[in-house]
């Protein structure tokens, strides 16, 4: 059986920028050992698998890999994964779409915005967990302790995986940031994983608020251009320490410079009475198309 496969960019404003992803299409019939050499072989930080009708309940079931793993829930593979079946696979080319996780049922809804059409993925629940300390932390991503924001807390974020937010001072300090796996070590014994998102409030562009890089470990350190996970974790951040003094944000977030994939990443974050709503958007676009050869 051969599978159809897409690749696109995402949280991206022109082609070969943002977060490449590798979707296969017509995946029942692959091993989960199939779906990690597949994902080896594309080379992306994640490739996505989708079954080919949806489940009972409306949603598509869909799993998600790094070249190290199987993961439960990542953002840009959310948006382009959702971005691809609402286009070869629902009927209609449905407003919003739905991918079955196993965080539980993620809807991703499409609106245009100023002649593009943006896709916006309900975050799942976030925890904010332990804190941790900053003379460590800042061991492990090669920089000074004077080069993070002391005003807020280091913490660990959870939803699905985790990841741990660090708030630094500026873009300076955001451009040296090197993640140290080593040095990350007696972190991770403390149960911190080596998956580190920076940011901080100077810009490239006065027209975004926020900067950020995203480091993770899979066979060495890799960097992602944008992480829509760790936006939403961002989100919750924010809002539960007042960073911008408001219950509801709606920011733009740029990411992927250091790696030459200049990225957009959109989030709205606000409180609830059952506690906080976050959602995380961006552009999608196709860049290439392809049959896996048996």
């Amino acid at each position: 059986m051969t599978h159809a496969f897409h690749i696109v960019d995402v949280f991206a404003q022109e082609p070969y920028a943002g977060n490449p992803l590798a979707v296969v299409l017509g995946a029942d019939d692959l091993s989960a050992e199939a779906m990690l050499r597949i994902t080896g072989e594309m080379n992306y930080s994640e490739t996505t698998f989708v079954r080919s009708a949806p489940d009972a309940d409306g949603g598509y079931g869909v799993r998600m890999f790094t070249p190290a793993r199987e993961i439960a829930f990542a953002g840009h593979p959310v948006l382009g994964t959702a971005w691809i079946i609402r286009r070869h696979l629902a009927p209609g080319r449905p407003g919003t779409v739905r991918l079955n996780l196993p965080v539980g049922q993620v809807p991703v809804r499409f609106e245009p915005e100023g002649g593009c059409e943006l896709a916006w993925m309900q975050a799942p629940p976030v925890v904010l967990g332990a804190v941790c300390a900053p003379e460590p932390v800042a061991a492990a991503l090669r920089l000074e302790p004077a080069d993070l924001e002391r005003r807020m807390p280091i913490q660990l974020a959870s939803a699905g995986v985790s990841a741990l937010i660090v708030p630094l001072r500026g873009l300076a300090a955001l451009g040296r940031a090197r993640l140290d796996l080593e040095a990350f070590a007696a972190l991770a014994r403390e149960g911190f994983p080596p998956l580190v998102y920076l940011f901080c409030p100077e810009t490239r562009s006065p027209e975004n608020h926020l900067c950020a890089r995203f480091f993770f470990e899979a066979h060495g350190v890799r960097e992602d251009p944008a992480a829509g996970n760790a936006t939403a974790f961002l989100g919750a951040y924010l809002l539960d320490h007042r960073y911008f003094l408001q219950d509801e944000l709606d920011l733009r977030i740029e990411q992927g410079h250091e790696v030459g994939r200049p990225s957009l990443l959109l989030l709205r974050a606000r409180r609830t009475e059952g506690g906080r709503e976050i959602q995380v958007g961006g552009q999608v676009l196709a860049t290439a198309a392809g049959t896996l050869l048996d």
